[in-house]
């Protein structure tokens, strides 16, 4: 018995000089941070507290822009209006005796299709150039009648308009139905047209709305476009939308519910909605003093004032107390950060006495069978 009552000791005394060693699903805080007592430290620990959340929330944002930017709403008038490459369809009624543009027999004359010029213009027989451009149909019917009534004083006129591409918008993709559509009026937005085009695909993750105008890039979630009657924008001639999904995303590892790569949810995510996302600390391993944002920052944004010291910094939140409850729901995550939940020292220390358990079963075991 005395033998075996010595070896287990040993056995105990070499798990407590190992107990660094052992396996453990997530890091210790401690484990994590020890580079940062060096003499040459290679990142920043910044503690995340409620009083220092205003002062962070204006570092350099990473990852992205830090907001989606979209052109403001406004109303336009319920017409269509006229432009380069819409083409024109004429027909002329005239019952003057010895017309120019009709015969005896046939009262109704119907000009062939003419596509407005660069210039908005169109070109007339008898007449020559009709600007036309920027007038409504009724209005680019009555000027187109004026015009004509040198030559035919009792003319009248019948105009329709197909319009041409400065006068349509192309759903690119993430639709039901992509393709080019025309603009009914200057009223169209772009709820309406999406609409048209079939909605938004329903299979795409966090779609992202993309609206391409003059050379300019506006993108808005899609739940926001829905939820936000100002962001129903009024479309222009030569516009391109295109849907897709929403790319941002943070790396979620250690004591939590699920270790991988989480997309945002919405547009902004605190760390307190990433816990969220995460499944929460594991109650058995996470220690919630320990909750780690890892997030690089390029080298200009170390002259941003303020802003970080280091190219790579560890945010700290102690999720234990209030102070950092909040400031936990106010601390913004950024994509392509990594949050980690770190591991309980106490868990460590669990195993050690599992482990001591066991051997101390097997070594009863072995007592009761040598008796």
């Amino acid at each position: 018995m005395l033998p075996l009552c010595r070896g287990l000791g040993a056995v105990l005394l070499c798990l407590v000089a190992t107990a660094c060693t052992l396996p453990s699903g997530a890091a210790l805080q401690s484990d994590v941070l020890r580079p940062q007592g060096s003499e040459t430290p290679t990142f920043q620990v910044v503690e995340v507290t409620r009083a220092r959340v205003p002062e962070l929330v204006r570092w350099p944002v990473t990852g992205w822009s830090g907001r989606y930017h979209w052109p403001q709403a406004g109303r336009g008038p319920d017409s269509s209006v006229i432009r380069s490459g819409d083409r024109i369809d004429l027909s002329i009624w005239d019952s003057q005796e010895n017309s120019l543009l009709a015969t005896p027999d046939a009262r109704l004359t119907s000009v062939p299709t003419m596509t407005v010029t660069s210039s908005g213009a169109i070109f007339m027989p008898y007449v020559g150039e009709v600007v036309v451009g920027g007038m409504s149909t009724d209005e680019a019917r009555t000027h187109v009648q004026s015009a004509l009534a040198d030559i035919a004083p009792t003319a009248q006129v019948q105009l329709a308009v197909v319009p041409g591409r400065n006068n349509t918008v192309d759903m690119v993709s993430g639709v039901g139905a992509p393709g080019r559509y025309p603009l009914d009026s200057r009223n169209t937005r772009i709820l309406s047209v999406l609409a048209e085009a079939g909605g938004i695909d329903a299979d795409l993750r966090h779609p992202l709305v993309v609206l391409q105008r003059d050379g300019h890039r506006f993108e808005a979630r899609a739940e926001t476009l829905l939820r936000d009657p100002a962001r129903n924008v009024l479309l222009r001639g030569g516009d391109q939308v295109v849907v897709i999904e929403d790319d941002r995303s943070f790396n979620a590892l250690g004591a939590a519910g699920t270790q991988k790569v989480i997309h945002f949810e919405k547009e902004s995510m605190t760390a307190m909605e990433a816990v969220s996302a995460m499944g929460g600390l594991s109650a058995a391993r996470a220690d919630p003093k320990g909750l780690l944002i890892l997030r690089d920052f390029p080298a200009e944004a170390l002259r941003a004032q303020p802003g970080p010291q280091m190219a790579q910094v560890v945010f700290s939140l102690d999720l234990s107390a209030a102070d950092g409850l909040f400031a936990a729901r106010a601390f913004p995550i950024h994509p392509g950060d990594t949050v980690l939940a770190t591991e309980s020292p106490v868990t460590r220390v669990q195993t050690i006495l599992g482990l001591f358990g066991t051997v101390v079963g097997i070594g009863a075991t072995a007592n009761n069978l040598s008796d």
